[in-house]
Formats: structure tokens, C-alpha cells, sequence
């Protein structure tokens, strides 16, 4: 989107300004991109610290944000500021932090306020999920998995778990979906057997793992579609992905949250076999009638 100096009103969203600086971030030069990458890393930073705290901390010159601002559409930066100075600041504490502050909370008798700041941030992530993507973008995604000739979806440490549930479901309609990496492997192996227009569904969240940046490098350099997943804009797995998703972990624990990419490939799942062939159903009727005559499933009854 090589779109610039379309003005926003003053009511626009946060999450409506943040889109428009993803959207130009590549189009800016090195310094302004400094910034704006500053920005969709630290949203919650805006509303409160000047333009030289911003600054300083994203190490550039006080008007670098100012060309920021007019890149994305707005008169200047205070302008830019204004949609984010009444947004609260909700960046959580790092994972040591967290952990020291759930240990502490039955000695203060506050468990209750832990289940209910649970309950909070769940219900926000999954909200956040289906604001950020609709139904367009679903289905867009979910016919390229479709008609791919293979897919290969790619999660390393909790993402491997998510990439092999969805990998199973999936493969109970379609034989061409195939988590990766396997085993002890590496996540470029599961790719040496994928072809130019074969589909790559990668995700990883901060920090950072180099393994999946690597294989979308290598998806990319072969020709593959990707599809990123990642929980902040600027992931590094988005530079050439045809499918971007940011999807929110923010949760008052330690560990990322991971309900929101759940509740993705969930929806991304019935998209698939809304959109797959009659035979796609005819496959998931053998599969569950196959474990019925192999006595799987047991009548709770």
C-alpha cells in the first residue's frame, strides 16, 4: 500500500491509526521507518511520553515522528497523539515479574482479582481476534489452503502444539495439510519437498524464534504463499507474507496467551471445510466412522 496523507479524523480508533502505519511501514525511509516501527511496538506509549521521550527511546530525532505523522495521514504529531493520549497504559510486566507478582497475590487475598483479570484479558484477546480479521480475510486464507497443493504449517515451542492440532483437524478432511517441523528436526526440513506456489502457515510471537524467520526466508526464496502469525505488526515473519495476522497474547500471567490463535484456527478451520469439496466431508464421515468400528470411542451412555 503505497498510499500516503489520507487525513483520520480525530475519532479514529488506535487500532485504526496502528493498521495505517503497518500498511506505509515499508515504504518509508530508514529513519521515519525507525520510528513508525517504534510506534507499533509501544501503541501504549504514545498517549502518554512526549516526542522526545519517543524519541530518545526509539533513538532518532524528535521530527522523525513528526514525518511519521504526516506519512500516516495527520497534520503533525500532536495530531497523531490526540487518538492515543485517553488509551491507559496495558503493557504487562516481563514473565520474572509476572511470576513474582502471581506468587505474591494469595498472600495479599487476591486470587479472586486473578481470576477476574483472567476472565478480562480471555474475553479481550478473543474480541480483539475477531475485530482485527473478518470474514473476508477468513475466507481468503482458507481458500488458499484449499487449493494449495500442499500446505505445510509451520509452530515451534506452544506454537507446536497449535500447528499439529491444526494440521489434525484439518487432515481429517484434506490430505494436503502437514504440520512441521518433525521431531528433532529443523524447521527448514519439513520444507525440502515443497514446491513453488505450495502454501506456508508460520507463526511465531516475541521473542523471536529464529528457526520459523529462517524457513520463511527460504518459503519465500522458493516461491511459497506464506501466512504469518505473530502478535505485534512488525514481526519480521511479515516482510513478504500475503496473509498477515496479528493476533493479541497479552494475559496477567507470565505466559503468553494463546487463546486468541485457538480461536483463529478454529474459525480458519470451518472456513476450510465450508469452502473445501463434497469430498472433503465424505473424508471426515469415513474417518469418524473407521474409529467407530475400531472401538475408539466409547458410549458414555
Amino acid at each position: 500500500m503505497n498510499q500516503t496523507n489520507v487525513q483520520y479524523p480525530e475519532t479514529s480508533s488506535p487500532r485504526a491509526v496502528l493498521d495505517a502505519v503497518a500498511d506505509i511501514l515499508p515504504t518509508l525511509p530508514g529513519e521515519v521507518r525507525k520510528a513508525a516501527a517504534y510506534v507499533l511496538e509501544n501503541p501504549n506509549e504514545i498517549g502518554i511520553c512526549s516526542i522526545r521521550e519517543m524519541a530518545v527511546a526509539a533513538e532518532v530525532k524528535p521530527n522523525t515522528f513528526v514525518r511519521m505523522a504526516r506519512a500516516a495521514g495527520f497534520g503533525g504529531y500532536d495530531d497523531f497523539r490526540t487518538v492515543f493520549r485517553e488509551e491507559l497504559r496495558h503493557r504487562q510486566a516481563d514473565f520474572p515479574d509476572r511470576a513474582r507478582w502471581l506468587q505474591s497475590l494469595p498472600q495479599k487475598g487476591e486470587l479472586s482479582g486473578l481470576y477476574a483479570d483472567m476472565a478480562a484479558s480471555s474475553l479481550a484477546n478473543i474480541e480483539q481476534m475477531f475485530s482485527s480479521c473478518d470474514a473476508a480475510n477468513m475466507q481468503s486464507a482458507a481458500q488458499d489452503i484449499v487449493t494449495a497443493r500442499m500446505t505445510y504449517v509451520l509452530g515451534v515451542g506452544v506454537g507446536s502444539a497449535l500447528a499439529r492440532n491444526f494440521a489434525y483437524l484439518a487432515s481429517m478432511a484434506l490430505d494436503t495439510v502437514r504440520a512441521i517441523p518433525n521431531d528433532a528436526a529443523l524447521p527448514v526440513d519439513g520444507l525440502v519437498q515443497a514446491e513453488e506456489g505450495d502454501l506456508l502457515i508460520a507463526m511465531t510471537i516475541k521473542p523471536f524464534r529464529r528457526e520459523v524467520i529462517e524457513a520463511v526466508d527460504v518459503a519465500d526464496r522458493m516461491g511459497m504463499t506464506v501466512m504469518a502469525i505473530s502478535d505485534t505488526p512488525v514481526a519480521p515473519i511479515f516482510q513478504t507474507a500475503k496473509h498477515r495476522l496479528v493476533l493479541p497474547t497479552e494475559t496477567p500471567q507470565f505466559f503468553s496467551s494463546t487463546l486468541a490463535i485457538h480461536a483463529f484456527f478454529e474459525t480458519l478451520m470451518a472456513f476450510v471445510i465450508a469452502q473445501a469439496p463434497a469430498s472433503a466431508v465424505e473424508s471426515i464421515e469415513r474417518f469418524h466412522e473407521r474409529r467407530q468400528k475400531l472401538g475408539i470411542y466409547v458410549d458414555g451412555g
